[in-house]
């Protein structure tokens, strides 16, 4: 794990010093040393930068940029099965001086080109310099684990780990993409290839570019695809066969996150996701597993004492640690510096939280993100499966009906309920399904914290909606199942750029680096093809997960309330917070930088404060927005 940056320009008027200042502004990911190349070719000039956060091969031969012959390599990530890749080339003739996977992955790519990207498992965003070729070749991971920012603009070629990098090269244009801005408000992220300011993008997960330097060539490349996962006939196998070779897939993923010459430990939060990650490794293990959790006071929200009981159960070394509001609240004004682009999910503070606490006893954490997105465990995916086909059954003309009436009537409106933000939510979530019933225009508007029509009053200048995988066709007719659909659709737009973005921003904020077992690419392309009954089984979300975990800890402790760890937004933003509201969604810092429309944040701003707290989802994304502009406009 670490941070990499870079300089391709054509123009020849950059130098090792920006190079080093844009790599130094993410020492945070990188802390145990740096290194830089700067090579002025024919054609161009290049420069490669490497933040080093030490894992595998801790000596000073896995020291990046890495060189050999007319190759050089920046590694960001890990490649999990180095060991027998590298068997396969000792056979083929390679010789190696390093115990470090980056030389395993430059000599892949000497001997196979890009079909190396086939062989590799695990988290990477990786950049070749191939002098013989005269070309540069990048690539990102499969699910997107890892980020790779890139900037194309006036024969400028900028690439870094983390956005704040590019500030630091004066040539960098910081021009807002007002249709990223909207896309931000629609989903509090925004989604790859986009990214907040012009010329800039992100590389799609599974996919990998190339630059021919000579002629400035720039293509792009998809090497992996999700629903290729899905475009297969569902595999025909008894309950009991799956569920056997779904731990035997589950337990090699999870075993290959372990790979490491440093501590390594896991989140256990008490949940099915790392439950069963913490089991199928602690039951293959003679040491103890070092597992960590956060708890609150609250005891409605405290997850603590579940977690805590799971790992005396399976026997592993367990930390603990109580936090208060107050410790999170403190990460606040932090958020727009690790959070590079804006960003509104409040979960990032709590994960910021737990990967300082695991930094103190292990260098590499492993999280449990990615169960509900293969093994259909978020509540939408109920809500949609039991309501959908239900109003659809209601004639159009009644459903118009009910629709207009929700729309004459707003939930907020209505007397005793109005003031539940819950049940409004719920409501206008109804709504949404009388609307329309396709599940493509369902899926986005179950998703969506701003919707469309008021996003277009937010926002003073125009702009072209952005193209995202949010509506995606790629799923064919003859493997079309609702739950499918949006399972494959999260994969490519939640997960990556959400939760993905969340959790490398977070334990990089300490320093930790963070592994995703679930996302090794043969736990999709296996959970895919199970028969859609097995995930999803009668309104029991996660069954075969959940029927592997019971072996290992009984339904009378995992079968409990979902508690989730809770921030109470609402709370904050009219008390904790609301001096902080009141700064940066003042008519004067609305105004400052030209973007969002006075007259609605105030209008939103003080309908909130009235006491439509419905509208938190609203003020919480634009203080996000607004704190952002402070911070890097």
């Amino acid at each position: 794990m670490c941070g990499i940056s870079g300089i391709i320009d054509f123009n020849k008027k950059s130098s090792v010093d920006i190079l080093q200042k844009m790599n130094r502004t993410m020492l945070h990911r990188g802390p145990d040393g740096e290194g830089y190349s700067f090579e002025n070719l024919k054609d161009t000039q290049v420069g490669l930068g490497h933040r080093r956060l030490s894992i595998i091969d801790l000596s000073e031969a896995g020291t990046q940029p890495m060189h050999y012959n007319n190759y050089s390599i920046l590694l960001n990530g890990e490649v999990y099965n180095y060991i027998e890749i590298k068997e396969i080339l000792i056979q083929a003739g390679h010789t190696f001086v390093s115990t470090s996977d980056t030389e395993i992955v430059l000599h892949a790519y000497i001997e196979w080109g890009t079909a190396c990207l086939e062989k590799f498992v695990g988290m990477f965003a990786i950049i070749i310099l191939d002098k013989n070729k005269n070309e540069i070749f990048g690539c990102r991971d499969r699910a997107g684990v890892k980020p790779f920012f890139y900037y194309w603009h006036n024969d400028l070629f900028l690439f870094t780990s983390e956005l704040k990098a590019f500030h630091q090269h004066p040539n960098f244009e910081k021009k807002i993409n007002n249709a990223a801005v909207a896309t931000y408000l629609q989903y509090g992220y925004i989604n790859a290839p986009h990214c907040i300011f012009e010329h800039c993008h992100k590389l799609k997960p599974g996919h990998f570019f190339k630059i021919d330097l000579s002629t400035k060539a720039f293509s792009i490349q998809q090497y992996w695809n999700v629903y290729d996962c899905y475009n297969k006939p569902k595999l025909d196998i008894s309950f009991e066969e799956a569920k056997k070779e779904t731990e035997k897939i589950l337990t090699k993923a999870f075993q290959y996150r372990m790979v490491a010459d440093v501590p390594v430990g896991v989140f256990l939060s008490g949940g099915y996701d790392s439950t069963s990650v913490a089991a199928l490794i602690q039951k293959n293990s003679t040491e103890k597993l070092k597992t960590f959790t956060i708890g609150v006071e609250d005891e409605k929200l405290n997850e603590a004492p579940f977690a805590k009981e799971i790992a005396n159960k399976l026997g592993t070394d367990h930390t603990e640690y109580y936090c208060t509001e107050k410790d999170i609240l403190k990460l606040v004004n932090d958020l727009p510096f690790y959070y590079d682009e804006p960003f509104a999910d409040s979960s990032a503070m709590p994960t910021m939280l737990v990967s300082k606490m695991a930094r103190e006893k292990v260098t590499v954490a492993l999280s449990a993100d990615a169960g509900d997105e293969i093994f259909a465990g978020y509540n939408r995916y109920d809500y949609i499966e039991k309501y959908l086909d239900k109003i659809k059954n209601i004639p159009t003309p009644l459903r118009k009906i009910l629709s207009k009436g929700l729309t004459i009537f707003p939930p907020e409106k209505i007397p005793f309920i109005g003031k539940d933000p819950l049940i409004t939510h719920r409501l206008k979530k109804i709504n949404d399904l009388l609307s329309s019933t396709d599940i493509k225009t369902v899926m986005q508007n179950i998703t969506a914290g701003i919707d469309e029509a008021d996003i277009k009053k937010l926002i003073l200048n125009d702009f072209v909606e952005c193209k995202t995988a949010h509506i995606s066709t790629e799923l064919l007719p003859a493997f079309f199942e609702n739950i499918t659909y949006m399972m494959a659709v999260d994969y490519q737009t939640y997960l990556p750029d959400d939760i993905m973005q969340k959790v490398d921003r977070a334990s990089m904020s300490a320093s930790l680096e963070g592994r995703e077992p679930f996302l090794d690419q043969h736990v999709i392309e296996w959970a895919a093809r199970l028969p859609t009954n097995y995930k999803y089984n009668k309104g029991v979300k996660k069954y075969i997960l959940k029927e592997i975990v019971h072996q290992y800890i009984g339904k009378e402790i995992m079968e409990r309330p979902k508690m989730g760890f809770a921030i109470p937004i609402t709370k904050w933003l009219q008390h904790d917070l609301k001096e902080i509201v009141e700064y940066y969604l003042s008519p004067q810092k609305i105004q400052a930088y030209k973007i969002l429309n006075e007259t609605e944040v105030t209008k939103y701003k003080n309908q909130f404060y009235a006491g439509k707290t419905e509208l938190v989802t609203k003020i919480w994304y634009i203080l996000m927005f607004q704190m952002w502009c402070e911070k890097w406009l």
